[in-house]
């Protein structure tokens, strides 16, 4: 049982439609894929079922949500 929802999953070809398989992916650099999932999988987590972030997280989790969260401020203000 994971408590987060998946992260977005991709398949060959590297391009389809418009979409593209980020690059961290096609890197084979399992560390950094394997971070990017979780990343991706608490971004995911936050927009669609926030309850589910109730629970005590992991130091990890919480570093990764408050970058998301600067992320996302930074996109919506144009600032850092």
């Amino acid at each position: 049982y994971e408590p987060l929802l998946e992260c977005p999953q991709y398949t060959k070809p590297p391009e389809f439609r418009g979409w593209v398989v980020p690059n961290v992916l096609r890197s084979g650099h399992h560390k950094n894929i394997a971070a990017w999932r979780q990343k991706e999988a608490l971004k995911r987590t936050r927009l669609l079922r926030p309850d589910l972030l109730e629970r005590p997280l992991t130091k990890e989790e919480v570093k990764l949500l408050k970058e998301i969260i600067a992320e996302e401020s930074e996109r919506n203000t144009g600032e850092v």
